[in-house]
């Protein structure tokens, strides 16, 4: 089955919209089963239990602004 152009660019529209909504399913679905799962809030790495409750495992550096076409070498 081939895909026209048209219905492709359609599909691809809607990338941000679905890895939204596979994020958001998959946080909610480790609570489900009983795991934590980290995530960054306000500047620092949170830890988050099934319970609900949080905590705060450490400050994260300053994020980098890029701009298209910069390289930066990681260490």
């Amino acid at each position: 089955m081939s895909m026209t152009e048209e219905s492709m660019r359609f599909l691809e529209e809607h990338i941000p919209i679905l890895a939204d909504a596979a994020v958001k399913q998959a946080y909610w679905q480790a609570l489900a089963t009983g795991s934590s799962v980290l995530i960054s809030e306000e500047g620092a790495l949170v830890e988050i239990f099934p319970d609900g409750t949080r905590k705060v495992l450490k400050q994260l550096k300053p994020q980098t602004a890029v701009t298209a076409g910069q390289r930066l070498e990681l260490s």
